[in-house]
């Protein structure tokens, strides 16, 4: 999955550093603060693919003493920094640029076939990154036996839910930078070039908080996906020398990597040996059933009933999340 990220996010950098020249040369000739928006757009678009390449090559990286958990949640912080990016080199500059063309009144359009043949080929190039990130998502989406829209909420890939954002993002953007350049060719109007751009820099701002959002929920520590949670609990649970799961703790590590914890009231009668055995088995257990488990530690701690219902309740909401996931699923043929 990490290779295919990889490709998603080349194919990516690949079409915004084209387009990014593209666009600033076209913005330049014209005139255009739409174009000129789509440009800073594409710059910073450019930026986050080398901060998504560098998240992935660190993320690679084997546990050492200095980071025991591994280099996964590097991947998170890369894509925060991207989030960043996409606010202070996309946003900004484009807020600034329309608001500038708003007060000053504008210039005379001029370049416009230029302009649209740009943004045409521009389309094209997004829109092929657009479907190659698409196509890497629907096939996750179909191991997973979810649906596209379940995937893209759930996944934990950053790397291709940023460029699938930031993709989208662009073709919207690219449509109102044509009709900003259109309408201000036809009227004479600079106004309507000026709004284009301050409507592509305030898209480019929601894009940056909802994934700023959803990455930084990451780094501070998301727990597994709810069908995990159940299963484990439902494993540790249901072998007989558990008498009652009283507290699971889990978290991402990466994209592929979940750390497991879990307080257990095991049976009294047991013997040192005994729960040697059951540990080794209920981790090797864990570990063959999720693959994306890394780090499983179990306690065997002293009855806590009003903790333990706790955790029961909890993973009855999480079973009720999962039943009304799956009843919308595709069904595997």
């Amino acid at each position: 999955m990490a290779t295919e990220s990889k490709r998603t996010v080349l194919v990516a950098l690949a079409a915004n550093l084209a387009i990014a020249v593209a666009k600033l040369v076209a913005g330049l000739i014209s005139g255009s603060s739409s174009m000129l928006a789509e440009a800073a757009h594409s710059v910073a678009d450019t930026l986050n693919q080398v901060f998504l390449l560098t998240s992935l090559r660190v993320s690679q990286r084997v546990a050492d003493p200095e980071h025991p958990f591994g280099y996964g949640k590097a991947q998170y912080f890369w894509s925060l920094i991207a989030a960043a990016s996409i606010f202070v080199a996309g946003a900004v500059f484009s807020l600034y640029e329309g608001l500038h063309t708003l007060i000053s009144g504008g210039g005379e359009s001029t370049g416009v076939v230029i302009a649209f043949v740009v943004l045409g080929v521009s389309f094209l190039a997004e829109g092929t990154s657009w479907l190659r990130a698409v196509q890497q998502l629907r096939r996750e989406a179909a191991q997973e036996g979810r649906t596209f829209r379940q995937h893209v909420r759930l996944s934990k890939d950053p790397s291709v839910t940023t460029v699938l954002a930031e993709d989208s993002a662009a073709l919207v953007g690219l449509l109102l930078a044509a009709a900003g350049v259109g309408l201000h060719h036809l009227t004479g109007n600079a106004a309507w070039d000026g709004l284009a751009a301050v409507l592509i820099g305030l898209l480019l701002a929601l894009v940056a908080f909802v994934l700023g959002r959803d990455v930084g929920a990451l780094i501070i520590g998301e727990s597994a996906e709810p069908a995990l949670v159940v299963d484990v609990h439902d494993r540790l649970a249901g072998r007989p020398e558990v008498s009652h799961v009283v507290e699971l703790l889990t978290m991402h590590l990466g994209p592929e990597e979940v750390l497991v914890a879990a307080r257990l009231d095991l049976d009294d009668d047991l013997t040192g040996a005994q729960i040697e055995a059951f540990s080794n088995e209920a981790d090797q257990d864990l570990r063959t059933a999720h693959p994306e488990i890394t780090q499983v530690f179990l306690d065997a701690t002293r009855p806590d009933p009003e903790l333990a219902a706790r955790t029961a309740v909890h993973v009855e909401r999480l079973r009720a999340t999962v039943a009304r996931e799956r009843a919308v699923a595709p069904v595997s043929t």
